[in-house]
């Protein structure tokens, strides 16, 4: 019966795959790849999917077979492959990026929501106690991380049918972007709204992005957009057949998402005039945290045009597209917001040794680190205040929480693939399922994926001081560091306190004696 019950709850191959597809695809990543650079972002993110992502998804499909009886995911297998410290300190800065998610999502679910209600981003305009729009925002961030901790806290069994309908929502989403962008396509015969010429494919419109080095920058972006692959590092022991599974599992996705990225991309031209979009028809200023929102409205718009409606009536169609857009979003981004609130942490906790943390930390109520969980919502309340105070406009404020998640995210990566060299060389690690049998070509595949991780975080770090935006720059390398250095003093005060009970443990035999 037991066996049963235990054969019931596995993932299927299928249910994985749609898994991964929820937690690394996004469709936020589409449009603002072609806001920032046009056609020539599917060059990066082709190159950066055959330099890092599936590279990348190959060497977690390796640690996942190898280790698919250990339940503290990335923490067990660095730990295994290098040692706890170097594990500990990797594991701790891949939560850190789940903190900075939760202090710009925070922020930034209120654009929609904005959406949802009217049809625009009107947060802009929002004022409460005589704030400005980003003070606003940030005080309404803060209010949301208490209410979500509070009632996670409680239990999760009902936040489920809220994250399966946002989930549902945003996959419907994409399905809309495509038919709808290959009607449009169909009824124009086949006249695209931004007009393809080989140049393009290289070359951004956006004038923020002529220069090398704003170029190489946007490959943190492009990085960033197949974050989301070493979440689910946590689930192989839960996946039936993982040996085979799980890697399968991996390489499908892999796959699917980086050609959906292609695509989508490539559909945003069919109805998407770059200097018309995101120049005229919007009347808010467009931000890297409502630029999903205007190109999907504009959709909406060119749909009413393609029909032959009117302008007004196209322009509701715009409307209540982008209403569509800010429900889905809303409820995928709550949904994601009661799990991320305590599946990282939990992982975090329950997978590193339980002496590095108070023993406040380790208590579980309601299934649940309660006490860690509110540790955590001040963290996170103290950087939005914090950030959102700082006095600036609304487009450099969402430009600096873009920045601090997109680093925060793809450091750790850094540690998992150096994990992996390590993981190669161990013998005595029996591995199951091999993709890089060569005795010496994973390694100029870990150098590879590295090289990618270091110049695409360097440059984004730097680009913005070269042009004189240095609190980006700042904010970018506040989160890393400040994690980095926690995670290393309560490691050393872990190994102290062992060493100082490993001593006693001699000592006391010799005192009996």
């Amino acid at each position: 019966m037991d066996d049963e019950q235990n054969n019931k709850k596995k993932l299927s191959l299928t249910a994985l795959i749609l898994m991964i597809f929820t937690s690394v695809f996004g469709f936020a990543n589409i449009a603002r790849a072609y806001y920032l650079m046009g056609y020539a972002s599917i060059l990066w993110y082709v190159l950066a999917a055959l330099t890092f992502f599936l590279p990348f998804a190959f060497m977690l499909s390796e640690f996942g077979a190898a280790f698919k009886d250990e339940k503290g995911g990335i923490y067990s297998w660095m730990a295994k492959s290098i040692n706890p410290k170097f594990s500990f300190v990797g594991t701790v800065m891949w939560y850190s990026s789940n903190v900075i998610w939760m202090v710009s999502t925070g922020i930034s679910i209120w654009i929609p929501l904005s959406n949802g209600i009217f049809g625009v981003d009107k947060t802009q305009q929002w004022s409460f106690l005589g704030l400005n729009s980003v003070q606003s925002l940030g005080l309404l961030g803060a209010l949301w991380i208490l209410f979500i901790t509070f009632f996670s806290s409680k239990g999760l069994d009902k936040i489920e049918k809220v994250t399966n309908i946002g989930g549902i929502a945003v996959v419907l989403l994409n399905v809309v972007l495509i038919s709808v962008g290959i009607f449009i396509l169909v009824m124009n015969k086949g006249q695209m709204a931004e007009p393809l010429s080989v140049a393009k494919f290289v070359k951004s419109p956006n004038p923020d992005y002529g220069s090398i080095i704003s170029v190489f920058s946007f490959l943190v972006f492009a990085v960033f957009a197949y974050a989301g692959l070493e979440v689910i590092g946590g689930l192989v022991d839960e996946t039936e057949n993982p040996e085979v599974n799980f890697p399968k599992g991996i390489k499908i996705s892999a796959i699917v998402i980086a050609a959906g990225y292609a695509i989508g991309i490539f559909i945003m031209g069919v109805f998407t005039n770059w200097s018309y979009a995101f120049t005229e028809f919007s009347e808010a200023d467009i931000t890297l945290g409502n630029v999903a929102y205007v190109a999907m409205n504009n959709m909406g718009y060119q749909l009413g045009l393609t029909l032959n409606l009117t302008e007004s009536v196209s322009r509701e169609i715009g409307i209540w597209m982008g209403r569509y857009i800010g429900v889905s979003m809303f409820l995928a981004l709550t949904g994601s917001f009661f799990t991320l609130t305590f599946s990282p942490l939990k992982q975090l906790i329950e997978g590193t040794p339980k002496e590095i943390w108070p023993k406040k930390w380790t208590k579980i109520k309601n299934g649940l680190p309660v006490h860690a969980m509110y540790v955590q919502s001040a963290v996170v309340i103290t950087i939005i205040l914090f950030v959102s105070f700082g006095g600036k406009s609304a487009k450099e404020f969402f430009n600096i929480l873009i920045s601090m998640t997109n680093v925060s995210v793809s450091i750790p990566f850094m540690f998992i693939v150096i994990a992996f060299y390590g993981f190669k060389k161990k013998e005595s690690i029996e591995k199951p399922f091999v993709i890089f049998k060569s005795k010496n070509g994973y390694k100029y595949i870990v150098v590879m994926v590295t090289f990618v991780l270091a110049f695409a975080n360097i440059f984004t770090v730097v680009e913005p001081a070269i042009h004189g935006h240095y609190s980006e720059t700042f904010f970018s390398m506040l989160g890393p560091i400040f994690f980095c250095s926690v995670a290393i003093i309560l490691f050393n005060r872990y190994e102290k306190k062992q060493n100082q009970l490993a001593q006693e443990s001699i000592i006391d035999p010799v005192m009996e004696d």
